[in-house]
């Protein structure tokens, strides 16, 4: 539908071209919507603040996430503005920790059906699928919904996180909304609450596995490939024995990602490249930290790598940078005793640990004891892994313990931002992947630093298409996380803060895109149009970047004659 070609109620029901009161006078004349709408006129900025005040005053985060759903749905435009003016009170909302519970319930929630949902029984039809959408499309979020966030296994409701995602694209990259595509692979559950719901809105069979598995991902990716063959795929939340093949099986071929393995990775390095400017020192420093990582998982494993990666850039051998990590598991210390053999494990076989420095399956207490870290990090999902005893032993270690709790929601945290401050009299570096508040304590304040993969990856994704490039190599992804740091002022890393405020996520984006494509070039990625914008140095760079970037406005309905010609 086009408002060249639509009028009267037909307007008002599309959500791409309605602005309820903020059509002018000559738009209601012209389509056919005179005596539809109140005759009152409303700029898109007054609607905003009207809507916003309604948000606000709403008291559990999701009924504010079914309260932003209900005006996506009727004023897609509005939806963006609101977002792009308000993004950090409402990232939360949008996405996590609030996108969680809306996972849980996606199925009774669902109003408009928004994507495109590949089902097993449409095996063979996805090429033709694909045609069934009918714009042109820049990035695709695509799960299988078998690891959503820290809850598991939902099936066709992981769409929630696919539609979140995007709409963070859009608010913090400048995606142009009409070309984002948020997918769902439905190869089934296994979630036995959602087999036995007979509202369950997907696939009601038990997951599909192993090579029938992998060739409906193969499917879907050749039908991407062939629709739109430049378009960007972010895979979300597929579970640790896919996650890692599939990304490794199509990285060097396909311009994709997974943002739980890389871009959660790339984030954490900045907030460490972050804490290092905290401790008054260099990025550099970086060669100088032990770890001990809980959680072996497709993230934990993706961190660990990219962590070992940059200690080696600044100096280290692989096998010195190797021995400064400690990877604990469900089962303790991960040594060189341990069988690795699962696929989803292979990268965990270079940070295992010799059986002589520490013994299998070692508590995290004695390895803390043992190995003297400096950085704690989680992605277990394990609330209250990191336990007052275990907080209290890094500040006995040292004078500003690295403490990352980084499993998300809220609910499955390793510790709280208070649990760390209390252990720590408030002097450690903190940084979770859920929000929580600054913490006073005894006249310090610690602040709750929040590691958000928003920081990464619409940066990453925007800087990856504008350079034209095929792949993200994983240059790209280091210069991403060296960016993300640089927008830090002194004053704010003196006071402990490690990643700028999310509220300046348009400006921090455009700087990432402008970090990806200059790594791609000096990778050789990147056309000779492209060349010669990043030749003529970061201002005229930055022109380019911006110059791309939606900005959420009412646009034209109505068209003169004149601009027809």
């Amino acid at each position: 539908m086009h408002p060249d070609t639509s009028r009267g109620i037909e307007v008002l029901h599309n959500p791409i071209y309605n602005k309820g009161t903020g059509f002018s006078a000559s738009e209601r004349e012209r389509l056919g919507i005179r005596g539809l709408v109140p005759p009152r006129f409303f700029t898109i900025g007054q609607q905003a603040v009207k809507i916003w005040a309604q948000n606000k005053a709403l008291k559990r985060p999701l009924d504010r996430w079914s309260h932003l759903q209900d005006l996506k749905d009727r004023n897609e435009t509005l939806f963006y503005r609101l977002v792009h003016d308000h993004i950090e009170e409402l990232a939360p909302v949008i996405y996590t920790p609030t996108v969680g519970d809306a996972c849980l319930e996606y199925s009774k929630l669902l109003r408009r059906a928004r994507g495109m949902y590949f089902s097993r029984e449409d095996r063979g039809d996805f090429n033709s699928m694909m045609f069934n959408w009918k714009r042109n499309v820049s990035v695709i979020v695509v799960t299988d919904g078998s690891r959503i966030l820290g809850l598991g296994d939902l099936g066709m409701n992981g769409m929630g996180i696919s539609q979140g995602k995007l709409d963070l694209y859009v608010a913090g990259g400048g995606f142009d909304p009409q070309h984002v595509l948020p997918v769902v692979l439905d190869v089934g559950t296994n979630n036995p609450d959602l087999l036995n719901d007979p509202y369950y809105l997907g696939s009601p069979h038990k997951r599909l596995e192993g090579e029938e598995y992998y060739a409906f991902v193969e499917e879907f990716i050749r039908g991407v490939r062939n629709r739109w063959p430049n378009a960007l795929i972010q895979f979300e939340d597929f579970q640790t024995k896919h996650a890692n093949k599939i990304l490794q099986h199509y990285r060097d071929e396909v311009l994709c990602f997974n943002d739980d393995i890389q871009g959660t990775a790339a984030v954490v390095l900045a907030g460490v490249y972050g804490a290092m400017k905290c401790l008054h020192g260099h990025r550099k420093d970086i060669v100088k930290q032990t770890f001990v990582m809980c959680g072996a998982g497709s993230a934990g494993c993706g961190i660990a790598s990219f962590l070992h990666q940059a200690m080696v850039a600044n100096g280290l051998t692989a096998e010195e940078a190797y021995k400064r990590f400690y990877i604990i598991d469900a089962n303790g210390l991960v040594t060189a005793e341990r069988a690795l053999d699962d696929p989803g494990q292979e990268p965990l076989k270079g940070f295992a640990r010799n059986r002589n420095d520490m013994p299998e399956g070692a508590s995290l207490m004695d390895v803390i004891k043992k190995a003297k870290p400096t950085v704690l990090l989680g992605v277990s999902t394990v609330k209250g892994l990191f336990s007052k005893e275990v907080l209290e032993e890094m500040g006995k270690i040292n004078e500003r313990p690295i403490i990352m709790p980084l499993s998300n929601p809220t609910s499955r945290a390793e510790c709280t931002a208070e649990d760390a401050a209390n252990a720590t009299d408030g002097r450690a570096i903190f940084s979770s992947g859920s929000p929580f508040s600054d913490v006073e304590i005894n006249g310090r304040v610690m602040k709750a630093n929040q590691g958000n993969n928003f920081y990464v990856f619409p940066g990453l994704g925007l800087g990856a298409l504008l350079s034209k490039s095929s792949v993200i190599s994983d240059a790209m992804l280091q210069a991403a996380a060296m960016a993300i740091p640089a927008m830090l002022t002194p004053e704010q890393y003196t006071e402990g803060t490690i990643f700028p405020r999310i509220d300046r996520i348009r400006d921090i984006s455009a700087y990432v895109a402008i970090k990806v494509i200059e790594a791609a070039a000096r990778e050789g990625r990147v056309p000779e149009d492209i060349r010669h914008i990043v030749a003529q140095g970061e201002e005229a760079m930055s022109e380019y970047v911006y110059s791309t970037m939606y900005v959420p406005n009412y646009r034209p309905t109505v068209f003169s004659c004149s601009s027809r010609k």
